[in-house]
């Protein structure tokens, strides 16, 4: 039935396999409709979201949408950003978590104003180029402005920098307590205002790209200036004094993601993520480096755990940098590691988690926090076992409205996907060795553009793929 429904993904091990149908299995049980007392749903929408839950949270209903995208239009992902958007306040405030039931925000003394990493922009850009809905980038754009100039006028002070709490940034007991402006929250927001320019360009409006990508450049030229040092060649929070609080997190590879660093800066932080005193641990990638004192190899929350979420940003940072065979290498580490905590030895009962060990089998823990992992977490789950095993491992990167299909593979293995679904249009790419050679074969509905990207042999071409079968023989492109 998964076959039927959703793509299809080859690979030369079957357990990824397994483990990616498996997921889109486990998804259907998440899909909730809220109701408060009247009967009423006060978002609007259905959410994405643990069955246990009693909240819905802005960081994974955001990060899930970038795995729901490849559900083949079966789930109605816009449905994780709407109900957020559905719910914002007359001052542009989106809150960072609402009761499932009533619809009303929920705050905590550690973040008084409820304000979570903003990253709307990120996801609705990936959005467009995985659905191809130019119309929704038109309705949403007043709703993502007001939620900008809300963070702008509450958040920002004189310095041009950003100051929120630690609790903001969603990585609570991260060794930062020292950290008065964040600098994830700080790259967070220098990469919204990048997308939401990028957004004003789709939409062909001058004046909102203009004005972003003032903003943009505004914000790197601060963390340039105050976040980097250049004897230890990171990223650091800075404290309240605007000194670099000297503490290497996963926070800081957000840089990687944006435009921030130029190359000597981003291969300095690269080395960081190869180093084993760094964060080149056995599943990757720790959300604290081994070298710090504070860190944990049991995780203890945020001080060791690794968390899909972060992996799955770093990873994509790496291929930001086009740094692809890392990419995929990290990529596959990470899987394995999970395939480690699903399939147990012996007669363990596994499963999949929120967060993991970082050097060792088996899910993170944090002393007097028995609820740490959650189990079954999909929100962030997925971000692994669908969006990195299809983007990363199999290396197909999509675009709908530039008619795209990109495959990046460091080496050609049998592999591919069938039954991707590109709106209008519905795609298969498989390799195959035949007596010929190394042979790529398409299925496709509508014309588009391939792009194969053989990293080992230099090799890169495109090609218009034209409707129906086609075969194409790699030595001879």
């Amino acid at each position: 039935m998964v076959k039927k429904e959703f793509p299809t993904v080859h690979f030369y091990d079957q357990d990824f396999v397994d483990l990616y149908e498996q997921t889109w299995a486990w998804v259907r049980d998440y899909w909730r409709e809220p109701t408060d007392g009247t009967g009423e749903n006060p978002f609007g929408v259905r959410f994405f979201v643990d069955p246990q839950e009693t909240r819905i949270n802005q960081f994974d209903a955001v990060f899930s949408t970038f795995f729901l995208v490849y559900s083949n239009r079966l789930y109605p992902v816009s449905n994780q950003l709407d109900g957020f958007y559905n719910r914002q306040e007359e001052n542009g405030a989106i809150r960072s978590d609402y009761n499932l039931e009533t619809g009303e925000p929920l705050f905590s003394p550690e973040n008084p104003q409820g304000v979570a990493p903003p990253l709307f922009a990120w996801a609705e850009y990936n959005l467009y180029h995985k659905v191809g809905n130019k119309k929704r980038i038109k309705e949403i754009m007043p709703v993502l402005e007001r939620h900008y100039q809300w963070l702008e006028e509450t958040f920002k002070d004189e310095t041009g920098l950003y100051h929120v709490p630690l609790a903001a940034t969603g990585m609570v007991n991260a060794p930062r307590e020292e950290a008065y402006y964040p600098v994830d929250f700080n790259t967070q927001q220098a990469m919204n205002s990048s997308f939401m320019a990028e957004l004003g360009h789709v939409l062909n409006d001058k004046d909102i790209e203009f004005r972003y990508r003032r903003q943009y450049f505004s914000l790197k030229t601060r963390i340039n200036q105050h976040m980097w040092d250049e004897e230890s060649g990171f990223y650091y929070d800075l404290n309240k004094e605007q000194q670099r609080v000297g503490v290497k997190t996963a926070a800081s590879f957000w840089t990687l993601l944006t435009d921030i660093p130029n190359e000597v800066r981003s291969s300095s932080m690269i080395e960081h993520l190869k180093d084993p005193a760094g964060f080149a641990t056995e599943n990757p990638f720790p959300t604290v480096a081994v070298s710090e004192p504070s860190f944990s190899e049991n995780g203890e929350g945020y001080r060791g755990s690794v968390f899909p979420p972060y992996t799955f940003m770093i990873i994509k940072g790496l291929e930001k940098q086009h740094q692809w065979e890392l990419a995929r290498e990290y990529a596959i580490r990470h899987l394995y590691c999970m395939l480690d905590t699903l399939h147990p030895e012996g007669n363990k009962r596994g499963n999949v988690y929120e967060a993991y060990r970082p050097n060792r089998e088996g899910k993170a823990s944090w002393t007097g926090n028995p609820a740490f992992p959650r189990a079954m977490h999909l929100p962030s789950v997925g971000l692994s076992t669908v969006a990195l095993m299809i983007e990363n491992v199999i290396g197909l990167l999509v675009s709908l409205p530039r008619k795209t299909v990109r495959w990046v593979v460091p080496t050609l293995e049998i592999m591919g996907i069938e039954n991707l679904n590109l709106r209008r249009n519905t795609i298969t790419i498989l390799s195959k060795k035949s007596g010929r050679g190394w042979e790529i074969r398409h299925e496709s509905e509508k014309l588009y553009y391939f792009t194969l990207d053989l990293l080992d042999q230099g090799k890169e071409k495109t090609l218009p793929i034209p409707s129906g079968k086609c075969s194409m023989l790699v030595d001879k492109m």
